[in-house]
């Protein structure tokens, strides 16, 4: 249905009431969802709820819509964003009837009088307007990969470990069947039953190798902080981290989504590239770095790296082998505590965090090129604090790409 122009008055009124109550009511809706729906938390990320890292996002999703209810279009990215992670789940539109009676119910429990009829009615063709344009966008993602729609067993066939955090998974499909291409730093989801929580959990990891090859491979940061021994330990998002570590072996099975996303290498041009990343972060920039290297490309590549410590660095031997060949690549690192063994200049060219002025803005960041792409990928603050340096740099939005891991948006520099 369409939000009439009183309609749309009376949301952007309720842009305040979201502020103060909007995590209130989103808390409430999750917990009366998935108590009436219990078969939902194979859907949701358990961690999430316990952390209250869902809600929140949510409240800032419901304050985003009604703030740009009158301009959906400013909405675009953040829409993309959610209906590639919702396709990866499989997401269906019978869901969206499940969650916009639970949320409106929620408004009420919360809310009471002062949620009138006329704000719930305006509120109901505000979410169905938004879920028809979710339920159609998620559609033509279904529709692009090729019958593939739902979960798909696939084998671990190699496990690798890359560094004494991260464990690279080559997958194959149990099936034999064809694995369809994506774009290079896209992910796929990866759900597996989690005895703790009695559920099936899934979470979206990056492709970290190039597009074309007999496998999808993932390279897995181990999330510390949850003792899965303990039963009393608390809930963290490493559940599926610490199982694929420590109780997935060489040809046990998991189920695995398509790949999507909305983070990824695009048309080859010869326009110089930036990859910048901080720990796990650099999964998906191996994926592009990989697809640009081997194709031959003789673009401009600059990768540039932070780690904490040289032991937890993956890739690296892959890496120095990638430039040694290829001329066009330069790497500099940045570690923030190096090792006494550790050599500046080999294992690393900056000790502390990744700071942009102690580049070369030409020859790392190529700044004077304005047909220059960065790619960005790392925890929130590091994507912040990379966005804010490039705009000092005078490089426009729309060559800045970031990647995003978890639920909620990239707060914007």
């Amino acid at each position: 249905m369409s939000l009439t122009p009183e309609q749309v008055q009376i949301i952007k009124a309720t842009v305040p009431v979201l502020v103060e109550h909007g995590t209130t009511i989103t808390t409430r809706f999750y917990q009366n969802m998935l108590t009436a729906h219990p078969e939902l938390n194979n859907v949701f990320n358990n961690a999430h709820q316990v952390s209250g890292h869902q809600p929140r996002a949510l409240a800032m999703a419901l304050f985003a819509y009604a703030s740009h209810i009158d301009d959906l279009g400013a909405l675009g990215p953040a829409v993309e964003l959610i209906c590639n992670k919702h396709a990866s789940l499989y997401i269906r539109p019978e869901h969206y009837d499940i969650v916009g009676t639970y949320l409106l119910a929620a408004m009420k429990e919360v809310l009471g009088d002062a949620l009138t009829p006329a704000i719930h009615d305006a509120w109901a063709a505000a979410y169905w307007q938004l879920a028809k344009l979710m339920i159609d966008r998620e559609e033509q993602l279904f529709q692009a990969s090729q019958g593939w729609r739902d979960w798909r067993d696939f084998k671990i066939q190699r496990k690798v470990r890359e560094s004494d955090e991260i464990t690279s998974f080559y997958l194959v499909p149990v099936d034999g069947g064809q694995l369809p291409g994506f774009l290079p730093g896209q992910y796929i989801s990866v759900r597996m039953e989690v005895p703790d929580l009695k559920a099936l959990q899934a979470r979206q990891y990056s492709l970290s190798d190039a597009p074309g090859k007999a496998y999808y491979r993932i390279s897995v940061k181990r999330e510390t902080g949850l003792n899965m021994a303990d039963p009393g330990s608390a809930a963290y998002p490493g559940y599926v981290s610490n199982l694929l570590h420590d109780h997935k072996h060489e040809g046990d099975v998991l189920q695995v989504s398509h790949p999507y996303g909305d983070f990824f290498l695009a048309a080859p041009t010869d326009a110089p590239v930036v990859l910048l990343s901080a720990g796990v972060g650099l999964t998906c920039i191996m994926s592009i770095l990989n697809t640009l290297t081997e194709s031959g490309s003789p673009r401009p590549i600059a990768w540039i790296h932070a780690a904490r410590a040289q032991k937890i660095r993956a890739f690296a031997a892959h890496v120095a082998d990638i430039v040694h060949a290829h001329e066009n690549v330069h790497t500099v690192l940045f570690t923030s505590n190096p090792a006494a063994e550790d050599v500046r200049g080999v294992h690393y060219h900056h000790e502390g965090r990744m700071d942009l002025a102690r580049l070369d803005r030409e020859k790392d960041l190529f700044v004077g090129d304005k047909r220059a792409q960065y790619f960005v990928c790392g925890p929130t603050s590091f994507m912040v604090d990379m966005e804010k340096a490039l705009k000092g740099y005078s490089v426009e939005d729309e060559r800045v790409h970031l990647e995003l891991f978890g639920a909620g948006g990239v707060p914007k520099a």
